[in-house]
């Protein structure tokens, strides 16, 4: 999955790009062994709750190792996305990396051999019983890259989930009044359309329009329907009652003005600052907006869950990864150890991200508190559905041009189903 902070470092994956690639071919020794140093490679911008939380980690690293200096790399999401195989496949893999969790991801670098194996470490160390649900769903990786069970090979230390944003402005403007079921969301958006206002904010060319779609199926989907598609635990039909739901009733809030058609090439990001600008009464999305919108929207504001769904796309954040070819995995370890640590947890959730081991007292911000115990009632209740591009590789990009189709006009529901099917067909283990 793609989000708006991963967005923060495009301009630093473009100027490093090449540089990156250049090294990974030719071997650099980037990689090689100093044992005062760890090679810290992630993609958080530096005001994000991640970020605010990591720089703190880092101060707390060295003061913990003396003479041991952290040498952080800042890399583009998509950067290490693309060339993640390769540099871990060289001298240049650093000794702790970010990376993207789920089957398509981390699940197909555990099966090429290019992560370590944290179980061991896992136990040793108590991530066990602090990584727990379903948040521990996406640190565990079988022989064929699976997520949900096997070997350790990620640890996540904060959470995410989607919720829904709402400009608390334009819905008292419009008298309109926040929906608690999807009639009345609907109800809401007919008003907001009738008075010339697009409801939704969207991006078509990213992540954001294939969650909508992928939220509408589990509005009429169960936990075993997710971990048939999810786990394959079962077969699944893009033709079912829930995928055919979800892209009929998208497409039929393209027609209806809830979704701008010039949305098809917009990116998460150009939504985002749509939102910010307050040019959309709604835009629903992951908690990672969370901290940005709190620093920079100048309006009121406010959050509700997805009215009528039991299940949200959401997981355990971005997993921490030892590379295969780490040369100071120790201390790896020990900086994972101190991400988990409460005084970085409370200051990771004070900052608007989703802890998974704060103190809930220590969080002092209302809306930050509202957060997390939303995110709380969602897991406890098994709620968390993972996100629409995970089950296989090369998902994501086929979702966005068969939801693309689907905002222009291009395509129907019956023909984007069945491309979904053939894809997802395709790169499902056979066995």
């Amino acid at each position: 999955m793609l989000t708006a902070r991963r967005r923060a470092a495009a301009a630093v994956a473009a100027a490093v790009a090449g540089s990156l690639l250049l090294a990974s071919c030719g071997g650099s020794g980037g990689g090689s062994s100093d044992p005062d140093t760890l090679r810290l490679w992630h993609y958080e911008s530096p005001e994000s709750a991640m970020g605010v939380a990591w720089n703190e980690a880092i101060e707390e690293f060295e003061k913990s190792h003396p003479g041991v200096t952290v040498k952080f790399e800042e890399k583009g999401f998509e950067q290490i996305r693309k060339t993640a195989p390769m540099v871990l496949n060289s001298d240049d893999a650093p000794d702790l990396m970010e990376y993207n969790k789920g089957n398509a991801t981390a699940g197909l670098l555990s099966r090429q051999g290019l992560l370590t194996d944290l179980t061991d470490q896992a136990h040793r160390r108590g991530w066990d019983r602090k990584v727990t649900g379903g948040v521990r769903t996406t640190s565990r990786y079988d022989a064929s890259g699976v997520m949900g069970s096997g070997k350790w090979y990620g640890i996540p230390d904060y959470a995410e989930f989607s919720m829904v944003y709402y400009n608390q402005d334009l819905f008292a403007k419009y008298h309109v009044e926040v929906p608690k079921t999807l009639d009345e969301l609907t109800a809401a958006m007919d008003a907001f359309v009738a008075a010339g206002v697009t409801p939704l904010a969207n991006a078509g060319a990213e992540y954001m329009a294939q969650q909508y779609l992928y939220q509408l199926a589990l509005s009429r989907a169960d936990r075993s329907w997710v971990n048939a598609y999810q786990l394959y635990q079962g077969r699944t039909d893009f033709h079912d009652a829930a995928w055919t739901y979800a892209a009929t009733t998208f497409a039929d809030w393209v027609k209806k003005g809830y979704v701008a058609r010039s949305s098809s090439g917009a990116k998460a990001e150009d939504a985002g600052t749509a939102f910010i600008s307050g040019k959309y009464p709604i835009l629903s999305s992951g908690s990672w907006w969370f901290g940005r919108f709190t620093a920079q929207i100048p309006f009121h504001w406010g959050t509700f869950r997805w009215p009528g769904s039991d299940l949200v796309p959401g997981s355990g954040g971005n997993l921490w990864v030892v590379p295969r070819g780490s040369q100071n995995k120790e201390l790896a370890y020990d900086f994972i150890d101190i991400t988990l640590r409460k005084g970085v947890q409370n200051l990771l959730g004070e900052h608007g991200g989703v802890p998974i081991a704060a103190d809930p007292s220590a969080i002092r911000d209302p809306r930050s508190k509202r957060l997390i115990e939303d995110f709380d009632a969602i897991s406890s209740h098994d709620g968390l559905a993972y996100y629409p591009d995970w089950p296989v590789p090369g998902f994501y990009d086929v979702l966005v041009s068969e939801v693309q189709k689907l905002i222009t006009g291009s395509g129907g529901p019956s023909d984007a189903l069945s491309a979904l099917q053939k894809a997802y067909d395709d790169g499902a283990p056979t066995s």
